[in-house]
């Protein structure tokens, strides 16, 4: 079993959005991955990116590049 750690989840509205920050970091290089949202988070699709916290800064910022909106962005131990 995986041991948690306090990670960035960032949740979307849509699956589209998901899928869209998944092309975008993979062609950047930005490391992380899709996961399920987890319980203590709502999310109106069921998928969310899963980072490191100290790569907050370079996620807002390529969201913003690419015009993908998060519902929100949440620390949670996973």
């Amino acid at each position: 079993m995986r041991k948690k750690e306090l990670k960035l989840v960032v949740a979307f509205h849509t699956t589209a959005d998901a899928m869209a920050m998944e092309k975008a970091c993979k062609e950047k290089s930005v490391p992380g991955r899709l996961i399920p949202v987890p319980r203590s988070v709502s999310a109106g699709c069921g998928l969310a990116w899963c980072a490191a916290l100290e790569e907050r800064g370079q996620i807002v910022e390529l969201m913003q590049n690419a015009g993908i909106e998060e519902e929100a962005l949440h620390e949670c131990m996973i």
